[in-house]
């Protein structure tokens, strides 16, 4: 902001003034013509408000991971029900107790694959019908890199493997089991009854 310069009025104006008022120090002799004042410097523009601060406001959020299919749960929860509707929902509730359980936990593919053939194949076998096999969760990796790998490899294989021969014959249902027998970490399979 610039200060305007007096006009003639203003100044004739000042020395009346001047002339008729009394100095406080008469010794002091200065002008009686009033000096410009200087122009000020250009003012600065006042910094913005600030909105407040949190730690990693700004930080990128995680890259989410590329799902090239839906997950196992999904896919075997819009699968078509092949058993009776009853059984399918008391099962699915977690109503029915599994007559044999068999766990694969800690175990690798290439000993998981043929103690789920066996398992399946015996209880058929004994005429069980319900069954329970439980894989686990797995565990998700920090960084899974430019391919993506599934959280949790027994997860992903078991029902595959129970689609496919020899189990497929035996296999009537396979469904995620309830939170109460282990939820997204388990399996209850449906056996066909063994023809004679």
């Amino acid at each position: 902001m610039t200060r305007r310069k007096l006009t003639r009025e203003e100044v004739d104006l000042w020395r009346k003034v001047v002339r008729q008022a009394d100095r406080l120090h008469p010794e002091r002799m200065d002008s009686t013509h009033p000096k410009p004042l200087p122009k000020p410097n250009p003012a600065k523009p006042l910094p913005m408000s600030l909105d407040p601060f949190e730690i990693g406001q700004s930080a990128r959020a995680r890259p989410q991971r590329h799902v090239l299919s839906p997950s196992i749960t999904d896919r075997l929860g819009h699968a078509p029900v092949q058993m009776d509707a009853k059984v399918y929902t008391r099962m699915r509730r977690g109503k029915l107790k599994p007559e044999g359980k068999l766990d694969l936990h800690g175990m690798r593919v290439d000993t998981a694959h043929p103690a789920l053939v066996r398992f399946i194949l015996a209880s058929q076998a004994q005429g069980r019908r319900l069954v329970l096999v439980v894989t686990g969760k797995g565990k998700d990796r920090d960084d899974p890199g430019p391919i993506p790998t599934p959280r949790g490899v027994l997860r992903h294989q078991v029902p595959q493997w129970l689609s496919l021969p020899p189990l497929a014959q035996a296999v009537l249902q396979v469904t995620p089991a309830h939170v109460s027998h282990g939820g997204e970490g388990a399996y209850y399979v449906y056996i066909r009854r063994a023809r004679n």
